[in-house]
């Protein structure tokens, strides 16, 4: 069974140690700009939303991919042959979440692939706003967050 990442915004403290995490093992320094989670703040409705790509099912980026180096994967994780990737960034502009990112330090393109099976960003979470669960466990919890984050913000329909 494939897992995802869960987040628990009403968990999230906004410490930001997945950013951290994430970075180091993504490129070795403890820097949150070169990270594949972002934590957003939305102070009105007094969350924090740790954000990492979301495995799209039709992946933007692996559609607009000139030379098909995105690939959506068996385990359900949008991943990258980077032999063959030209860093053209179009992925980048693709992502509706904005969550492919080119790194300077490492002169690639950067996103979230759950560490391989095992994400640090849910293993290092203190206050368990992360999780890698079942792929059924999020889907309600992401439409709440949704809907909440759309009441504060009068985005209603």
């Amino acid at each position: 069974m494939n897992r995802q990442l869960v987040v628990k915004p009403e968990k999230c403290t906004g410490c930001r140690t997945c950013e951290i995490v994430c970075s180091y093992e993504k490129t070795g320094a403890f820097n949150p700009a070169q990270s594949a989670v972002t934590v957003i703040a939305y102070d009105e409705a007094a969350l924090a939303v740790p954000l990492m790509c979301q495995q799209c099912d039709e992946a933007p980026c692996v559609k607009i991919c000139p030379v098909g180096a995105l690939y959506k994967g068996d385990d359900g994780v949008v991943a990258w042959y980077e032999n063959k990737c030209i860093v053209c960034r179009l992925c980048a502009d693709a992502c509706p979440m904005g969550n492919m990112s080119y790194s300077p330090i490492t002169r690639k393109m950067s996103k979230c692939d759950r560490c391989g099976g095992d994400p640090k960003c849910a293993a290092f979470c203190p206050s368990g706003a992360l999780s890698f669960a079942p792929d059924d466990a999020g889907r309600d919890r992401k439409r709440t967050v949704a809907e909440t984050i759309k009441a504060v913000y009068g985005l209603e329909e």
